[in-house]
């Protein structure tokens, strides 16, 4: 890492028009349709009181910030008998270390908090620098499910890692 300061926040409510231009700045392409395009301040609104009622009680939602400017999102959200793990950065600070220390430090606080014995991270194949990131934080290739995902009029696979409580301790 450059020397870059990460620090992973809380969300406030108070981050609706940061939320709101991070969310139409970001690269689409290895991202879930689930997030509205374009992204608009009533988008925004629902999803912070959202988390704001259900932090650290059913996933754990964090804002990226990198040297005091807010860069990201990351979380982990409760599913079934396990967690996801999902975030997304602006371009210009891709290829610097920064999502792979924030999924460490997410991760950390998830295993923690929420008590999980596992994260899984579902990504698109070809998300290579994602791949990396997971494998750096110790993830593992655990299987594939093909044709997944419609994402722009074409048929994704998507890969799947996971990490156990007990290797986020190594």
């Amino acid at each position: 890492m450059e020397n870059l300061i990460i620090e992973l926040r809380h969300w406030t409510l108070s981050d609706k028009m940061e939320l709101t231009n991070l969310c139409n700045a970001v690269d689409r392409r290895f991202l879930s349709d689930r997030l509205p395009n374009p992204y608009i301040e009533k988008d925004a609104e629902e999803w912070l009181k959202m988390v704001n009622d259900n932090d650290e009680i059913t996933g754990i939602y964090r804002a990226i910030v990198c040297d005091g400017k807010l860069i990201g999102s990351i979380s982990v959200e409760k599913k079934d008998d396990d967690a996801e793990i999902g975030y997304m950065l602006l371009n210009e600070y891709t290829n610097k270390g920064i999502a792979t220390e924030a999924v460490k430090q997410v991760c950390t606080i998830a295993f923690k908090i929420l008590s999980l014995e596992q994260i899984t991270a579902n990504v698109f194949p070809q998300n290579i620098a994602s791949i990396r990131v997971l494998q750096k934080n110790g993830f593992k290739y655990k299987g594939a499910i093909p044709n997944a995902v419609i994402k722009d009029g074409n048929v994704y696979d998507l890969l799947i890692y996971a990490l156990t409580k007990e290797k986020n301790k190594a």
